[in-house]
């Protein structure tokens, strides 16, 4: 009934790293607080206007004021202890009344008054106190829900919507929706040997998946500022990977590199294989010659993994995902999202400038949802790139 968006009250613990504004909205949301009082108090005044009606159209042979007790069980759902004891107080006004109209506030009937208001009171008092106990849940809920997503954001680091050469244009859902955190990553580095992404899919989610995603950004964040070329770099982060994160456990990743303008190097490990979209809107599902195991699985497999060139111009977008976005099913027939075929349209011309990208990114997310019915069963993530340097 009530739209709840994410967001913080005055009363939750500050979560370090998060403005104090959108902490505030943080708890408002997480306890509704943040919708108008006339809304929220809306269910419990249409409880009274129901029970009020039934009396009244009953008859005075039938006395049903006791049923307004369910108004305050209503109102702990939606409103603070203040508001619900205002909103239940017009409550009683109502029971005293329905009584009187029902003929049962004399001398000889006073028992059924003074049984429907002792009850009535009693119930609005417990009532209060469970939604004092509410918002408490509320604010520790809140406050949790805000730290989560400050911990993303350290291990994420979230780039700019400019990078070196590139722009950038990011939608990053998380299916462990009350934390905020998941188990797809990227990251956007200018370093001496070029702009270079990494983009990856750690097998799980929550903690243990979030546990390895810092071990491969971390990683990353090393090698390439160190290691002249991309084998070097995803070397270094297969060492780690093996090193910390335990046995069985992999992660799939396309690491990209841009120096020199017009081209792009790829290197693929067992990740969703990226999408170039030309100025002419048709995409390119750019697959790897030569694929590779995901990171943590390198021990299993002979050889060595090899980087391929790929054209990419000015007019070009390139379209990164996780398997969340392509693995997404549609909302009655159950067919996974068709990525390759919708997304030329969506971004077409989106190159031309940081707006335009945005706003691409934006479209694509938005038709996910709607082919899913806005519901998200895993980790998504789509990164746009386009360059600025021809």
């Amino acid at each position: 009934m009530f739209p709840i968006r994410r967001a913080q009250s005055p009363s939750a613990p500050e979560a370090a790293g998060l403005p104090p504004a959108r902490q505030r909205r943080a708890l408002l949301a997480a306890d509704l607080q943040d919708v108008p009082l006339w809304r929220r108090a809306a269910p419990a005044l249409l409880a009274m206007l129901l029970v009020a009606l039934a009396d009244f159209l009953s008859g005075k042979d039938r006395y049903l004021a006791p049923l307004m007790t369910v108004v305050p069980t209503v109102a702990a759902l939606t409103l603070r202890p203040r508001e619900l004891l205002a909103v239940c107080a017009l409550g009683l006004v109502l029971v005293f009344g329905l009584s009187h109209y029902d003929e049962v506030d004399n001398i000889n009937d006073a028992r059924f008054l003074y049984g429907a208001m002792v009850s009535y009171l009693v119930v609005t008092l417990f009532s209060a106190w469970v939604a004092r106990l509410r918002m408490r849940r509320a604010a520790a809920f809140a406050a949790v829900s805000s730290v989560a997503e400050a911990a993303q954001r350290a291990l994420l680091r979230l780039p700019g919507p400019v990078v070196g050469p590139l722009r950038l244009a990011v939608r990053y859902v998380s299916a462990a929706d009350a934390s905020r955190i998941g188990g797809d990553l990227y990251s956007v580095l200018q370093t001496p040997h070029g702009t270079r992404v990494a983009v990856g899919d750690v097998r799980g989610k929550g903690l243990a998946a979030v546990q390895t995603a810092a071990v491969v950004l971390g990683a990353f964040r090393e090698a390439a500022y160190d290691e002249a070329g991309l084998r070097g770099v995803a070397a270094r982060i297969e060492a780690s990977v093996e090193r910390h994160v335990p046995d069985g456990e992999f992660t799939t990743a396309l690491f990209a590199e841009f120096r020199t303008p017009g081209v792009m190097e790829l290197l693929q490990y067992g990740h969703v294989p990226p999408i170039r979209v030309d100025g002419q809107g048709r995409a390119h599902v750019l697959e790897s010659p030569d694929p590779w195991v995901p990171l943590g699985l390198g021990r299993l497999a002979a050889g060595e993994p090899a980087t391929w060139g790929q054209p990419f111009g000015p007019d070009d977008v390139l379209v990164l995902c996780t398997d969340g976005v392509i693995e997404a099913r549609h909302r009655t027939s159950g067919e996974f999202y068709p990525l390759a075929e919708r997304v030329g349209a969506l971004v077409h011309g989106a190159a031309r400038s940081e707006g335009e990208l945005e706003a691409a990114v934006g479209r694509v997310y938005g038709d996910l949802l709607a082919h899913t019915g806005g519901d998200l069963r895993d980790d998504a993530l789509l990164l746009l790139i386009a360059r600025t340097d021809g």
